[in-house]
């Protein structure tokens, strides 16, 4: 074993157990940075918590990486990573969580956008709640781009959420959470590169029964320049929203359509029979059989999800 001098601090939180892993995906961040581990540090080191930070430069264009690295030594408990090319929040969440050491792994981001000062009083509810599984910081109002474009797009794919989980959600998309790892880690393969990963591990979670708590929040502006494009993201929030629950249960997306289809085209076949006896137009056939392909696509999605879930 390599020697270890008792005036050498130990890196990386090797002197205690290491109970919270923070993932922190760093993209463009130089100006502030800096800021966001310290604050990040300052109260996890009065917490309690043995934890390290994980700083994840997703190959920045600007000097974040070098920002990083300037002051890693001051921080034992951060361990700076560098990417070399850019892979999206989502895949940084994704390996940093993958690497985390804690038994709670929180997510988060460095734009000073989120009350990160409040991370320890986030694990303690996790850690304090056995019968909760993921703690969300709901987000108490919108402070992004495109602000008039973005609640009402945010609230209708919330909205669609909700129904498809039969569950409240106040805050779909928040980038402030503690989840337990153990729990997470089956679903960390579903999570996409972009923004949409933080919905996903939400709807992953309540797909699947895991108790999720949501704690209200203060949401500021962000610092530099933000890296969201209403159209590209909204459209990808709806789409991963629709493909996680037909990961979990696809009968939610499948069935009401089929059904609506298959009273249509039998409300019809008896209109035309009113009209016409034994006559069936092409059209109400083609309702029908519509209706009929699509409940049984889900019925086998179904049949694939629940094979799935038992092996």
């Amino acid at each position: 074993m390599s020697d270890t001098r008792d005036d050498v601090p130990q890196k990386h939180g090797q002197d205690q157990p290491v109970r919270v892993t923070i993932v922190l995906p760093c993209y463009n961040e130089e100006a502030h940075v800096v800021d966001e581990v310290k604050r990040i540090c300052s109260a996890m080191d009065g917490s309690g918590y043995g934890y390290e930070l994980l700083a994840v430069d997703d190959a920045s264009t600007d000097e974040t990486l070098a920002r990083l690295r300037d002051v890693e030594g001051l921080y034992p408990h951060m361990r700076v990573i560098a990417f070399g090319h850019n892979g999206g929040s989502g895949t940084v969440r994704r390996i940093g969580s993958q690497r985390a050491r804690g038994e709670f792994v929180v997510w988060t981001d460095a734009d000073m956008s989120y009350p990160n000062e409040r991370i320890p009083e986030l694990v303690a509810m996790l850690d304090a709640d056995p019968g909760t599984d993921q703690v969300v910081g709901a987000r108490s109002q919108e402070m992004g781009s495109h602000k008039a474009l973005r609640v009402p797009a945010k609230w209708v794919i919330r909205k669609i959420a909700e129904n498809l989980t039969n569950t409240r959600i106040p805050d779909l998309n928040s980038g402030l959470r503690v989840f337990r790892r153990d729990v997470a880690r089956p679903y960390l393969k579903l999570l996409p590169p972009g923004f949409s990963c933080v919905t996903t591990i939400t709807l992953a979670f309540l797909s699947n029964q895991h108790p999720v708590m949501y704690v209200p929040i203060e949401y500021a502006k962000r610092a530099g320049r933000s890296k969201f494009h209403f159209v590209s993201d909204a459209y990808r929030y709806i789409l991963q929203v629709l493909r996680m629950v037909m990961y979990f249960n696809p009968l939610k997306v499948m069935m009401p359509p089929a059904l609506a289809l298959l009273g249509l085209g039998a409300a019809k076949f008896v209109f035309d029979q009113v009209r016409h006896p034994l006559y069936v137009p092409n059209n109400t056939v083609m309702i029908l059989m519509t209706g009929l392909i699509i409940a049984a696509i889900g019925l086998l999605a179904d049949l694939i999800v629940r094979s799935r879930e038992g092996a």
